[in-house]
């Protein structure tokens, strides 16, 4: 799985891919890492690292959890 940067390449701060044809993306603001999942942001979670976000979309994905809107 490949994360596809939607900024300049030196600008890390949104990257997108799809995994299992789900749409999965992480946004850094501040310094934090927000999580979307099927273009749906997951409130209340958060993550100090770009990997640590990557790793639980991925996990969410395979026990097919659902996008929740809250």
């Amino acid at each position: 799985m490949q994360i596809h940067q939607s900024l300049d390449e030196d600008e890390q701060d949104f990257q997108s891919t799809t995994y299992l044809g789900r749409p999965i993306a992480i946004l850094n603001r501040s310094g934090r890492w927000h999580v979307y999942l099927d273009h749906i942001l997951q409130h209340n979670v958060v993550f100090a690292t770009a990997e640590n976000a990557i790793v639980w979309l991925i996990e969410r994905v395979d026990q097919g959890v659902s996008a929740r809107l809250n």
